[in-house]
């Protein structure tokens, strides 16, 4: 089978919202469990830092917030290309609904790092390359969710979207590999290392725990996005079809 015809198989409608109504509790129910075992165990139970004492616990927000304002554009821009490429009923559907979500995690992670970085440099803004490459995903962001919403034909504004989450996902690689390409203050990755994690354990579980908690909150909140708009765009059609007969 082709592989068009393949991704056309899984995006029906009617299928799909027959999945996200089996999934979404599920997602739901991950999400509380993991958000608060995470939270008891970052905020209560783990160590404070010998270095940074009690404000190291901005990091069980801060950290898995830039993971998923990643995550998020990384998707958007899937998304994208396979709604440009194979026309995919669902894709644009997909990257539109997932905007909003990882413009709130990229806010979140700038709004974090400030609250993270008074007490460690002193300041809270430095235009060093992760934080300034960040800010830039954040109008990426935005400037898709203008862009969708700029014109007055709906397939157009989607092509001009998709078209710029294409050109802006050159800005994932920078922000991941900032820390080694230049000299900045925000500390290199300390999670994902080839010699393994550079963090205790007692550190590490929550902070594992709250990205989990936030990767099933995006999955719950994208599938309670894609269906609304499935049924609003459903609705629409309804309309036009009343208006025509009328």
């Amino acid at each position: 089978m082709a592989p068009s015809s393949s991704l056309h198989r899984f995006a029906n409608p009617a299928r799909f919202l027959r999945l996200a109504a089996v999934v979404q509790p599920w997602a739901a129910g991950l999400t509380i469990a993991a958000l608060i075992a995470g939270l008891y165990l970052g905020l209560i139970a783990s160590p404070g830092d010998y270095q940074q004492g009690e404000t190291v616990r901005i990091m069980y927000i801060h950290v898995p917030s830039a993971w998923m304002a990643l995550f998020c554009y990384t998707n958007m821009a899937l998304a994208s290309a396979v709604a440009l490429i194979w026309r995919h009923p669902l894709a644009d559907v997909i990257a539109k609904a997932t905007a909003p979500i990882g413009a709130c995690f990229t806010f979140l992670a700038l709004v974090t790092g400030s609250l993270w970085g008074k007490p460690m440099w002193g300041t809270w803004w430095v235009w060093d390359a992760r934080l300034t490459s960040v800010l830039i995903l954040f109008f990426l962001y935005l400037g898709y969710m203008a862009l969708y919403n700029a014109f007055d034909d709906a397939t157009r504004g989607a092509r001009a979207a998709a078209v710029l989450a294409l050109v802006g996902v050159v800005n994932v690689p920078i922000i991941k590999f900032s820390v080694d390409w230049w000299n900045t203050l925000h500390q290199p990755a300390s999670v994902v290392k080839l010699d393994g994690p550079a963090i205790h354990p007692s550190m590490l579980w929550p902070l594992l725990l709250m990205a989990l908690a936030f990767t099933t909150y995006y999955v719950w909140v994208l599938l309670l996005r894609v269906r609304a708009e499935l049924i609003g765009r459903r609705v629409r059609a309804i309309r036009l079809r009343q208006t025509q007969v009328r």
